[in-house]
């Protein structure tokens, strides 16, 4: 038996969870876990199921067509187990980074770090988890940013990096970047989005008084911190609490959601749905 991922989203319509599991019954699948969700504003259908399978997957892709030919599937099949290579990108701040290469360290991230790119010397970063993973400084000004962000480019192909990760890359990616890396590069934001974009949000929430602050992990676009998200999570703060106090209790809530973010990316439950994201947890 062999463990597979398949994950689907089409235009809703009647059949759709029959014909999927009448194939895998058919080739002797064993369905282990399975979600599905119809967006009814929108009309789609999305579906992520977990299954064994003793056939060879390449009867199962061959059949598999009619049914994409009939639903217009949108879909992906993959290895159950298989770790996805990340391509790690990361300025001064490397909290979020130390604590992603502990967890894969330790096995609670199935991926293997292809490399951390930054644009400050390792020197900066004062870390030692990253000791043995190929490191690339690539300093970037506003006159070489399409030439710094082609090195970038040029290390994820090299690497076959399949998951770009900015954990507080501080610098705004270009318009053809961030389409090169649509729906494969989730960034940190430490403000609970939609509010307080842009820099110093936590600066920003201390001014306004808020009694709450948060992160949030979203996909990246062209439109700076408006990107689909993917997961948040909030710490509540006081009056008491200064700029300092408010980033200090920001980067624990950081940490846990860039890496529940990714967690559910590399597992394959997150699913693009327009502007937003369709998570199907554990």
């Amino acid at each position: 038996m062999s463990d597979w991922i398949l994950t689907l989203s089409c235009d809703n319509r009647p059949g759709i969870v029959a014909a999927v599991a009448g194939r895998l019954a058919a080739l002797g699948g064993n369905i282990t876990e399975a979600h599905q969700f119809d967006d009814a504003m929108t009309g789609r259908f999305f579906m992520r199921v977990a299954f064994e399978l003793e056939a060879p997957v390449e009867a199962l892709e061959e059949g598999f067509a009619e049914d994409v030919a009939l639903f217009g599937f949108d879909w992906t099949l993959r290895p159950a187990g298989a770790p996805r290579r990340v391509l790690i990108l990361v300025s001064k701040f490397d909290h979020c980074m130390g604590d992603l290469l502990y967890r894969t360290r330790i096995g609670e991230l199935n991926m293997e770090v292809a490399g951390i790119v930054s644009n400050h010397p390792s020197e900066v970063l004062n870390l030692t988890l990253h000791n043995g993973i190929p490191y690339h400084h690539f300093p970037v000004t506003r006159e070489n940013r399409r030439e710094q962000e082609a090195r970038i480019k040029a290390v994820i192909e090299e690497t076959g990096a399949e998951l770009v990760v900015l954990a507080r890359y501080m610098q705004i990616l270009s318009d053809e970047f961030a389409e090169y890396l649509s729906g494969r590069c989730i960034n940190i934001h430490h403000s609970f989005l939609p509010g307080f974009k842009g820099a110093k949000p936590y600066h920003q929430a201390h001014e306004r008084g808020v009694k709450m602050i948060g992160a949030t992990a979203h996909y990246i676009t062209g439109d700076l911190d408006e990107g689909p998200i993917i997961s948040q999570d909030v710490e509540h703060v006081s009056h008491a609490d200064t700029p300092d106090d408010l980033v200090r209790k920001g980067r624990d809530i950081e940490r846990r959601v860039l890496a529940q973010a990714i967690a559910w990316h590399i597992e394959d439950r997150v699913l693009l749905n327009g502007s937003k994201t369709v998570v199907f947890p554990k």
